[in-house]
């Protein structure tokens, strides 16, 4: 009995990987192109097989070669004598504050701050701190030395509040990516040490702010007693911040830690992507670059738009939550910051994608949309 042949079907075409896409500079057709933060990234291949292959131990027993080398890297670049590894950059700033103050006390941070709007109120709630807003009377994001000294005012009676802190941020991200220069944050810093006052920079996205200015990053933490840094923003890392400073802070951190849930056993693998992340810093003046790109191509189609100190660009709009719905529907996903539409530029996205993003948003008329007329007369 003859077998009956099987018709051939012509061979599927093979369909570019998303991933492969970006690498070529092709954005994906009809994908959403995300805006919304510099956390969306996905990790590098390299970071992948960096992760994979890594050499780890038990952190919490007796430590993890790979985080070690992690955070004796860090706090090298950062002029630390040691270095902690977090899950979040929110809680290395609570861990900083934690040890800083009693609870009771009062510390000062920029209008604004993460630490303040940004982190479910950990800084009172967890860190027993009292928080002081201070103006942004120094330029966007920046505070002068002159209000450090007025806020931190002098010893008063026993019933009155001690303020023990200040807690600065750069870049700041709230006021749009804004960067403090090394002289500006050292005034700002050692007007807080004169006032009897210890110092946490919120460095985030400290590697935006030394690639912009074209300086190492320790240049831009003297005078801070405290550290943090995130590895997930803008470098592409997976997860994780640290958190620097002394040999004794480091030492009371690691127990604030582990009181908080973050300790972790074979962190390495983790540690492992953020060494990789290091090694990225510089490629940060592209996403600038494109900040930039994506600013100008927006006031040419009528929208009032910030120019971008780093990778954060902040969009005025009369409908705030209108125009974010008007952008996701043109396929270009934002968030909102204080007030504003924030798109952010990061290591994903390509030159094409910035294009693709400003051809999808379009004029500013288009986004226009009349108020619906009222139904019924408004109460007095």
């Amino acid at each position: 009995m003859r077998t009956p042949t099987r018709s051939r079907r012509p061979a599927a075409k093979a369909v570019p990987s998303a991933s492969a896409r970006r690498e070529a500079g092709r954005p994906e057709p009809d994908a959403p192109i995300d805006l919304r933060s510099d956390t969306v990234t996905r990790p590098t291949r390299e970071m992948r097989a960096a992760m994979a292959d890594a050499e780890v131990g038990d952190d919490v027993l007796d430590g993890d070669p790979t985080m070690r080398a992690l955070e004796e890297r860090v706090a090298g670049i950062l002029g630390a004598s040691a270095a902690l590894w977090t899950p979040s950059g929110s809680m290395g700033n609570l861990i900083a504050l934690m040890a800083h103050l009693q609870r009771g006390d009062s510390f000062l941070a920029p209008r604004g701050a993460h630490v303040l709007d940004a982190e479910l109120g950990t800084a009172a709630w967890l860190a027993g701190g009292m928080p002081q807003p201070l103006e942004h009377d120094a330029g966007p994001g920046k505070v002068s030395a002159g209000a450090v000294r007025r806020a931190a005012g002098t010893a008063g009676p026993y019933y009155t509040l001690r303020t023990r802190l200040l807690c600065l941020e750069n870049t700041h991200n709230a006021a749009g990516g804004t960067v403090t220069r090394p002289e500006e944050h050292a005034t700002v810093a050692g007007a807080a040490k004169a006032a009897g006052l210890a110092v946490h920079l919120d460095g985030a996205r400290l590697w935006h702010a030394a690639v912009a200015l074209g300086v190492p990053p320790g240049a831009l933490t003297v005078g801070s007693d405290t550290v943090q840094v995130c590895l997930s923003k803008g470098l592409g890392a997976p997860v994780g911040s640290v958190v620097a400073g002394s040999v004794e802070f480091v030492e009371e951190a690691r127990r604030l830690r582990k009181m908080l849930g973050g300790g972790v056993r074979q962190g390495g693998v983790l540690a492992a992507a953020g060494l990789v992340a290091l090694d990225r810093i510089d490629r940060l003046a592209e996403d600038h670059a494109r900040a930039a790109t994506l600013a100008a191509g927006l006031r040419e189609r009528g929208w009032r738009v910030l120019e971008p100190e780093t990778n954060i660009v902040l969009v005025t709009v009369a409908d705030l939550p209108g125009t974010l719905a008007r952008f996701a529907e043109a396929g270009v996903r934002a968030s909102a910051m204080s007030g504003k539409v924030r798109l952010m530029t990061h290591a994903d996205l390509t030159d094409a994608d910035v294009s693709a993003a400003l051809d999808r948003i379009g004029p500013l008329e288009r986004a226009v949309r009349q108020p619906a007329a009222p139904t019924h007369r408004a109460a007095r």
